[in-house]
């Protein structure tokens, strides 16, 4: 039983149920590379940048601006190694088995918009809602007010899932005005053919990590306070690890890489083993917390 996604779908699991597993050695390599990659993005990334998070976000009043505009871009980070990290072991644990688990995650901070973000961020739960509450719903097939109420009502709704807590209401309804207010802007020859594909994924990720202060503060009180002081505190010193920030960056360069014309580079094989080696090493020399439980386990 798998009881953080991804979800799976009995159209795609119960065919491979019904076929004699034949295991083979590429299933076995392969499984073990996307396992250790998981394990790899929990541990070194996810817990290492929940080090400074935590610290932030637990006492909000006493760090300025620039602690907490890291801290709230490491969170993004952070959530996004945990997520995937966890569906990332799974999927590696089933390939051993010669089960396909889909993809789950998908480069989300590559997203070139809104739309796009909830296309690659956690695909398995966002089709569910897609498939059992916008569709349902009317979809887009009842002209454009209902296709705007219903895509509003799928994001709050996916937001009070999470938790009945305000702060997951209002990340919710950030994402359902983000779409209401971009959704035709997106899709306009405009956005498309003149605005450089970075500043489209910039402007992706700083809207996204906005919405995570929500997701992320302990309580509505500390989210006010935390988008207020980022405005209006000073900047000193954030004491942000170089170490993460190196490694963050190294992740964003390898999905930028993979997402170019240089993919065919970065899949040789020689290539992906000395990546799992070294995330093996990694690991084994550098010792960090390893004590933070899944973040998706409290849903």
């Amino acid at each position: 039983q798998l009881v953080a996604g991804p979800i799976l779908r009995a159209s795609d699991r119960l065919p491979q149920l019904s076929i004699k597993p034949e295991i083979h050695k590429e299933n076995i390599s392969d499984g073990i590379s996307l396992f250790v990659i998981g394990l790899f993005k929990k541990i070194a990334l996810a817990d290492y940048l929940a080090l400074y998070v935590d610290k932030v976000y637990n006492a909000p009043a006493l760090f300025t601006s620039s602690h907490l505009i890291l801290a709230t871009f490491a969170f993004g980070w952070q959530i996004y190694f945990d997520f995937s990290g966890y569906t990332d072991m799974a999927r590696g644990v089933s390939r051993i088995m010669v089960f396909n688990l889909r993809l789950n995650f998908n480069n989300p901070y590559l997203a070139t918009s809104l739309g796009d973000f909830w296309n690659r961020w956690h695909i398995s739960l966002s089709s569910w809602f897609k498939d059992y509450l916008y569709i349902p719903l009317g979809g887009n097939r009842k002209g454009k007010f209902n296709t705007y109420r219903n895509m509003f009502l799928t994001m709050v709704i996916s937001g009070f899932w999470h938790g009945a807590e305000w702060t997951f209401i209002i990340w919710g309804l950030l994402h359902a005005i983000g779409r209401f207010i971009t959704r035709e802007f997106e899709r306009s020859a405009f956005y498309n053919n003149k605005i450089p594909k970075f500043i489209k994924q910039i402007y992706v990720f700083i809207f996204v990590s906005f919405a995570w202060i929500f997701f992320r503060a302990q309580n509505i009180n500390d989210a006010l306070l935390i988008v207020k002081r980022i405005f209006t505190s000073g900047f000193t010193d954030p004491n942000f690890p170089i170490v993460a920030l190196l490694l963050c960056l190294m992740v964003w360069i390898y999905q930028f890489l993979f997402e170019s014309r240089f993919k065919k580079f970065i899949e040789n094989t020689f290539l992906k083993i000395a990546i799992v080696c070294f995330m093996i090493l990694y690991l084994v020399i550098f010792n960090t917390s390893g004590n933070e439980a899944f973040i998706y386990f409290q849903f």
